[in-house]
């Protein structure tokens, strides 16, 4: 992390970068944009494959200071169109996976799921709608393989 604030201080000239880029993550790697490029600056200016990468940074939330603040995970093959039905949200049920707009835990309906409950049934119990459940199983099925 101290390289990739150095390289940013000191070769885009950015004086206080945490205070004034936007950086961009992978999960490993920070970035920032300069000139419509997608720089690495992990990897000391690097430029990104911003095709491959702009799906994946799309999936980030950010705040009016550009924090990051959400993430809707993958839960399908990760294309660009994937919806954004569930979401990791630190200040909604604890970080833990969830519908969007609704704090309901994936878990407690992929459970449920498990159990032998219907989609459809699961869908009047939490009065959300179909593709929701089926999102939530997704995503609980894929963090368990």
């Amino acid at each position: 992390m101290r390289s990739a604030l150095d390289y940013v201080e000191q070769t885009l000239k950015i004086p206080h970068p945490l205070a004034s880029a936007l950086f961009l993550t992978d999960g490993s790697d920070l970035f920032v944009e300069e000139f419509g490029k997608l720089i690495s600056a992990s990897e000391s200016g690097q430029t990104a494959i911003s095709s491959m990468l702009s799906a994946y940074l799309q999936r980030v939330e950010h705040d009016e200071k550009g924090m990051a603040m959400r993430l809707y995970p993958w839960t399908r093959a990760g294309e660009a169109g994937d919806p954004k039905i569930t979401v990791i949200d630190p200040y909604v049920s604890f970080g833990r996976p969830c519908i969007a707009g609704t704090g309901i835990p994936t878990a407690s309906i992929a459970e449920r799921y498990r159990a032998g409950e219907s989609m459809d049934e699961l869908a009047d119990d939490y009065a959300i709608t179909r593709p929701q459940v089926e999102e939530a199983v997704r995503c609980e099925f894929e963090r368990a393989a």
